[in-house]
């Protein structure tokens, strides 16, 4: 799976203050949500800067050489790709040239109905670098600005077609504006620390900056950050129901993240004792699928009584998008990211806790890896419902007919992954575990139900998905 992006955005009061250096930390805690490429823009008073490149935040800026990128007030981003494939132009953030200046956007999130509105921008002479839905938002705001010499008013233009999901920063010059959607599908929040204000994707891009977390970005809300704060509501028809992606909460954020006011590591250990009260086992020792099951196989432990082992070691040097292209090699790969620790596994029962399944291929060859080491009994236990329809909002988890719980029922799950049973979190479960209520979660890859309309041209826009 793949999540599309982080960003973050800081301004400085002090012209004299460099911010590039901020961006940076930011973006290298936020580095596990997008590894293919980086990218920053800054605002020195007299022109935009950009400066992206393919690879890691560390790479692309050779450990932190941040010589030519100067501003008071600027942008980051770093990419996984959902639309467009993996190449530089495809990189964040995206800048071109208006009437009054430069602007330059980042994007989190996926506009569902962005090859029609790519079309019609072609149509009006805009031509198009990059095959991302990111840049169709970087042209659609400089059509409107046009039109409308105000931004704020350019936003709220262009927010009215968008269909998906978004969190953008957006450098206009010496300005600073933030947007969420009115769903709020995607995090976003705001930190202080002395005379900066930044707002990243995720809290831990505060952390390391020493920087305060004050809230979070409101679903609907466009901030204007300069010499003061404002902020605006996206127009009053604008209003669906609040969608949370339950996923960054089971999977994506960090751990050590604040999501709309909610800690991430405190619902993951709610996950893991749910999990032992739902599917409880008799077993020697509870074990992850490190990293991202690690909190609640924790949770899992404390709460069931049994001792918490560590059975399998991860190689954190293998990127999340390494692929192999037949089934030896696919093997291969998961013995490269995870190698298991026999003498913690042989004859031994095990709960073995993951955060989800997706198509089942990593889960199988895990589960022959772990019976190769000598596990005597292995019970999964999956920390979110079955995964039974595509995501369209920003997560490249499978389509519909790739994904094992689309068509099989959890029995044959089981016996396809080889295990002695298999327990998935129950929905009502998952949603008390995070603490929002399920008309304010997007669950809609669990049941089917999407927080916005699907275009009808939803098809093609899923062939060209990466």
């Amino acid at each position: 799976m793949r999540d599309k992006c982080g960003i973050v955005g800081v301004y400085s009061c002090k012209p004299s203050v460099n911010v590039s250096r901020q961006i940076y930390y930011g973006l290298y805690a936020l580095q596990h949500r997008g590894q293919e490429s980086a990218g920053i823009s800054t605002y020195n008073g007299e022109e935009i800067s950009t400066f992206r490149g393919m690879g890691l935040v560390c790479d692309v800026f050779n450990n932190g050489n941040m010589e030519g990128i100067d501003g008071h007030v600027g942008i980051g981003h770093v990419r996984y790709s959902t639309t467009g494939k993996s190449k530089i132009e495809n990189s964040q953030p995206f800048f071109t040239e208006f009437d009054s200046g430069t602007i330059a956007i980042a994007h989190n999130g996926d506009i569902i109905n962005s090859m029609k509105l790519k079309g019609e921008l072609e149509k009006l002479g805009y031509a198009f670098e990059s095959s991302t839905d990111s840049e169709v938002i970087c042209h659609l705001l400089t059509e409107e600005y046009s039109k409308t010499s105000e931004m704020v008013e350019a936003i709220r233009n262009v927010t009215k077609i968008l269909i998906g999901s978004y969190s953008l920063v957006i450098l206009v010059n010496n300005d600073l504006f933030v947007v969420r959607d009115p769903s709020g599908i995607k995090p976003l929040s705001m930190g202080k620390i002395e005379d900066l204000t930044l707002v990243a994707s995720e809290t831990v891009a505060f952390d390391v900056v020493g920087a305060k977390y004050v809230r979070d970005i409101e679903p609907g809300e466009i901030l204007h950050i300069g010499e003061e704060l404002k902020s605006y509501k996206l127009p009053d028809d604008q209003k669906p129901r609040r969608a949370h992606c339950m996923f960054e909460y089971v999977y994506f954020a960090r751990p050590d993240s604040i999501l709309d006011g909610r800690s991430v590591y405190n619902v993951r250990l709610n996950i893991g004792k749910a999990l032992s009260h739902e599917f409880p086992a008799d077993a020697d020792v509870v074990m992850p699928v490190p990293d991202s099951a690690i909190t609640a196989a924790i949770g899992y432990s404390r709460e069931s009584g049994l001792g918490y082992g560590e059975g399998l070691i991860k190689n954190r040097y293998v990127g999340r998008t390494f692929i192999m292209p037949t089934q030896e090699e696919r093997e291969t790969s998961v013995r490269l990211k995870m190698n298991p620790i026999k003498s913690e596994l042989e004859g031994k029962s095990i709960v073995l806790v993951d955060d989800s399944i997706v198509r089942g291929t990593t889960s199988k060859s895990l589960v022959k890896v772990l019976r190769e080491a000598g596990a005597k009994e292995i019970h999964l236990r999956v920390g979110c419902p079955p995964i039974m329809y595509p995501c369209y909002y920003g997560i490249a988890m499978a389509t519909k007919k790739e994904l094992i719980a689309s068509d099989k029922e959890v029995e044959e799950i089981r016996k396809i992954l080889g295990v002695d049973s298999l327990g998935y979190l129950s929905l009502e479960s998952l949603i008390e575990c995070i603490g929002i209520e399920n008309g304010n979660l997007c669950v809609g890859c669990l049941n089917g139900e999407y927080p916005t309309s699907l275009p009808e041209d939803i098809a093609e826009y899923e062939a060209n998905r990466c």
